[in-house]
């Protein structure tokens, strides 16, 4: 699949689950939101305590599946990157506008932005580097 169209599902679709790899080398699965930003990375918004965050840290690999709402029925999208990690408060701006594209205008960007610090949230930025499916069947 061409990394355009990929992102151009990624602007429709936004339920994923995200796989990043343990100490041990095995895989530690994540449901996630995911939107593309202006620069064409998939974005996640995490807690900086997470597992996911705390293994993609170690190790930047990240793979992402992204199912349509009606998980069966729809396009479905794999895709394979390499992942950086934005705290605050160089993230807060970055996650107003991952919010923005995925859900619109939030109804109070004051206690949206309050409740990005008091969760310690960050933002995973994953660069898109293969997607798929590249065939059916």
């Amino acid at each position: 699949m061409d990394l355009d169209e990929a992102r151009d599902l990624l602007r429709r679709q936004h339920r994923a689950v995200l796989a990043t790899w343990r100490p041990n080398g095995t895989p530690q699965l994540s449901p996630v939101t995911v939107g593309v930003d202006e620069d064409g990375y998939a974005v996640i918004s995490s807690r900086q305590t997470a597992y996911k965050v705390k293994n993609l840290r170690r190790d930047p690999r990240g793979y992402l599946c992204v199912f349509p709402d009606s998980f069966f029925g729809g396009r479905w999208l794999q895709i394979d990157g390499t992942a950086v990690i934005s705290d605050l408060p160089d993230a807060m701006e970055p996650l107003v506008e991952y919010y923005r594209r995925i859900s619109g205008e939030h109804p109070d960007w004051a206690g949206y932005r309050a409740a990005m610090v008091r969760d310690r949230r960050v933002l995973i930025r994953v660069e898109i580097t293969r997607a798929g499916p590249d065939r059916q069947g």
